[in-house]
């Protein structure tokens, strides 16, 4: 995360809204031959302090877990971002950047007993078929006879208690409100990231 204080000036509960919205992010655990990563979807609790999700059986992470047990994890996720061109700024000495929202949830990662799986598959879907409405939502009873359970069988839930949540909105904070408006132009323009609108809107109107 950036160390700059004049990005972090997010507030708590806009770090979980984020994490929780994009539903999905980077889960890292430190291992003896070095750190492990994988990419997962997940849902996080309203107060966001549990974290569910799950992974293929066959991921190192959960040989890791299942021979260490529980351990120390972080969750990145994030959002959108973009190239800065010095040239958007509209002033000179400046030098390229890149714009971006990140928010980390580190805590302790644990296997959950296997039968809760349905329950936890169940809720991530529900969370993101609830997006999708008015399309009828997607649910695992559309599945054929066995299906389901075959599948079930191949993934492993897990839960992150969280105990720290840090966010990083780098969005040209430390520029001068004309300056800064103008890189946002820029991105909206000619961009070069993901989710370019995005990330100029909230340029216009950073967290405080």
């Amino acid at each position: 995360m950036h160390p700059n204080p004049v990005y972090r000036k997010a507030e708590h509960a806009q770090n979980l809204t984020f994490a929780r919205a994009r539903g999905f992010g980077v889960l890292a655990v430190n291992a003896d031959q070095g750190p492990l990563i994988s990419h997962i979807p997940f849902q996080l609790s309203e107060d966001g302090t549990a974290l569910e999700g799950h992974l293929v059986r066959s991921n190192p992470i959960l040989r890791v877990l299942g021979d260490d047990g529980p351990q120390q994890a972080v969750i990145a996720v994030s959002g959108a971002d973009s190239y800065v061109s010095p040239d958007w700024y509209g002033v000179v000495d400046q030098v390229p950047t890149w714009n971006y929202v990140a928010v980390h949830l580190r805590g302790t990662l644990r296997v959950l007993p296997q039968d809760a799986l349905g329950g936890v598959l169940e809720r991530l879907s529900e969370a993101m078929e609830t997006q999708l409405l008015p399309k009828p939502p997607w649910t695992m009873d559309k599945m054929g006879e066995g299906v389901a359970q075959k599948m079930m069988r191949m993934i492993v839930p897990i839960a992150l208690d969280v105990a720290e949540v840090t966010g990083t909105w780098k969005l040209s904070q430390n520029k001068p409100d004309a300056v800064r408006l103008g890189a946002a132009d820029g991105v909206a323009a000619h961009g070069i990231g993901q989710e370019l609108s995005t990330l100029s809107q909230w340029m216009r109107e950073p967290p405080c």
